[in-house]
């Protein structure tokens, strides 16, 4: 790859980290095989508001160079922003974003286009769409009046212009758009019309969004969903005859048009088989596996037991209990997580606990809304004993989460030996969570300390999070529809490890339902439900033999952990997965060949 490529990133999460794509594009700009290969970065995003002033458009890391709302022009490229502004009647604030990997001494800092579309001109942009129906089968006026499909749709054009006014796209240089999951199709899409420059296009699929409605909505899960698809595949079918026609979601049209990338990365096993589950077309599609990365950081078994003592020391000033084993998950509350099925394990596990003498307590880090105010969980703390109890209603209980806790006080009531407290609150120190939190807890304690962290989702394309304890000595406990589970047996070479549990929910051996795809269809939660049980008890009975009884058995998961997540490393995935996925892109032809 020559040292005048530039990788241009379409994604929501340009100013900041949300979720998994925002620590997607983190890994990958502190990485050093990211940055050995590619000279040039570029997010881009619309911009969602225009509030706040010129200090808050980019970030807390970022760095506005200009904006044309707030009337700064500290760059070279401005009159062709203000001719694209004119042009388009759009808004333009650029600027750079720093990221910094500390522990290695790793920064970078791409540089980032909003473009406010609120009040383009359609003109340009009606033609756009006209040409995408055209050349790919879109029909934008089925989804025109949904404002998340528009948005980016009206963002193509004029990010396009942006990227040739800033030399991103000159003679000489190689320059991918990476779509970054829906949102960055229609800019991939536009850059594939464009005769003036030969862009090439990448997908980068971090889920298939017509898929996890499917799972989560159908009361059997990926219990039947996966047992369908493989038999779907077997007799020729895809989504639109299993499961009915989607044209109706502006997401299914999106991630479909994917087909035309030049190359798809897809960050999971099943991510690829739901890709080919979309339509036929796909089986000619350039799909590559590409896990994501996790952190990889090496402690010692004295840094393991301070953290540790830190959850155990929390515990007991919430329940009076100072527990043997401290359990964790950490995650967002959607039903694609999959929380019930933690009780289901520790059900089981109770029961042995209560044979040997032993404690546990599970500390569930989840909530649906924003952070709560540090007054709002100090009141909260001293009326009611939060989090040990809830109310409904903010600012505590959201609707998810008091559907959640309910099922947590049902299993705190029947358990003897492993209790669970629900912190509905991003953050995990005082200052977030309360007074009985130790004074110097920080939020890398709960990854540090944890003796397990669960993570058995329903739908979970890749998973980082399921992961982040591994390298800690955490034992990590996830179903096997995480994309991540598979990079695990990847790097194990196949074999068992002490550090990972894979529970597999869709394991129907033994079972009825393998007739035909209407008796697959036909599982609902009834059958899930025995399912489940069957597998929980199986986990737990694995995580039992698993947990340490010794400090040297502890500094041994300790070591086997960071020898996998070493492997696993964000560096790792760019340089054996990510560069060779782009690279290809960069080889493939101009073609207009068009399968509709």
């Amino acid at each position: 790859m020559s040292h005048k490529t530039t990788a241009v990133h379409v994604t929501h999460e340009a100013i900041g980290k949300i979720g998994g794509i925002g620590a997607v594009i983190e890994g990958l700009f502190t990485a050093p095989s990211y940055l050995d290969e590619i000279d040039r970065s570029i997010l881009v995003c619309p911009l969602f508001n225009c509030d706040g002033d010129v200090s808050t458009r980019l970030g807390e890391d970022g760095e506005v160079l200009y904006s044309s709302i707030d009337g700064l022009t500290n760059t070279s490229y401005y009159s062709s922003f203000r001719h694209i502004e004119a042009m388009f009647n759009v808004n333009i604030v650029y600027g750079r974003r720093t990221f910094v990997d500390e522990r290695h001494g790793i920064k970078s800092s791409p540089e980032i286009l909003l473009i406010d579309v609120s009040c383009i001109e359609e003109g340009p942009i009606n033609d756009v769409k006209a040409k995408m129906f055209s050349e790919f089968g879109l029909k934008s006026n089925l989804y025109e009046n949904l404002w998340d499909y528009e948005q980016w749709m009206r963002l193509g054009p004029p990010a396009l212009a942006a990227i040739k006014a800033i030399g991103a796209a000159e003679r000489g240089n190689e320059t991918v758009i990476v779509a970054h999951e829906f949102m960055g199709m229609p800019t991939a899409l536009a850059a594939k019309l464009d005769d003036s420059f030969d862009f090439k296009t990448v997908f980068y699929a971090h889920e298939v969004a017509t898929m996890r409605p499917i799972v989560e909505k159908n009361p059997g899960h990926d219990t039947m969903f996966y047992n369908v698809m493989e038999h779907a595949h077997k007799n020729g079918m895809y989504v639109n005859e299993v499961f009915g026609d989607q044209t109706h979601f502006f997401k299914h049209a999106l991630v479909d048009a994917s087909r035309f990338c030049d190359t798809i990365l897809a960050v999971g096993d099943y991510v690829v088989e739901e890709l080919k589950f979309m339509a036929p077309e796909f089986d000619l599609a350039d799909i590559d596996l590409t896990y994501n990365g996790i952190p990889a950081f090496e402690i010692s078994l004295e840094e393991k037991l301070k953290s540790k003592g830190k959850l155990q020391d929390y515990c007991y000033n919430l329940l009076g209990l100072r527990p043997d084993y401290v359990f964790t998950h950490v995650t967002r509350m959607t039903p694609s997580k999959g929380l019930w099925r933690d009780f289901k394990v520790l059900e089981h596990m109770d029961k042995e606990f209560g044979e040997k003498g032993k404690t546990g307590v599970l500390l569930v880090l989840s909530t649906e809304t924003s952070k709560r105010r540090k007054r709002d969980i100090y009141d909260m703390e001293a009326e009611y004993n939060w989090p040990v109890a809830h109310r409904e209603g903010m600012p505590d209980l959201s609707g998810g989460e008091a559907k959640f806790y309910t099922g947590l006080q049902e299993f705190n009531a029947k358990s003897r030996n492993i209790k669970a407290i629900l912190i509905n609150q991003f953050g995990f120190d005082m200052n977030s969570c309360g007074q009985r939190m130790p004074y110097d807890m920080e939020f890398m304690d709960i990854r540090k300390g944890s003796d397990a962290e669960f993570g058995q989702s329903i739908y979970e394309p890749f998973g980082i999070a399921q992961l982040e304890p591994l390298s800690f000595g955490g034992i990590c406990v996830m179903s096997n529809v995480c994309g991540c589970a598979g990079f695990v047996k990847d790097v194990a070479g196949g074999r068992d490890v002490k550090n990972v549990i894979v529970a597999d929910y869709t394991d129907l051996d033994g079972e009825d339902w393998r007739k035909d795809i209407e008796d697959l269809l036909s599982i609902g939660k009834e059958s899930r439900d025995y399912i489940e049980h069957e597998v929980s008890q199986r986990v737990a009975r694995q995580l039992c033999d698993s947990l340490p009884v010794n400090d040297a058995e502890m500094e041994q998961l300790i070591v086997s952990g960071y020898d996998m997540a070493k492997h696993m490393s964000w560096n790792s995935v760019v340089k054996n997965y990510v560069m060779k996925s782009l690279h290809t892109a960069l080889r493939t032809k101009k073609c207009k060949e068009v399968f509709i």
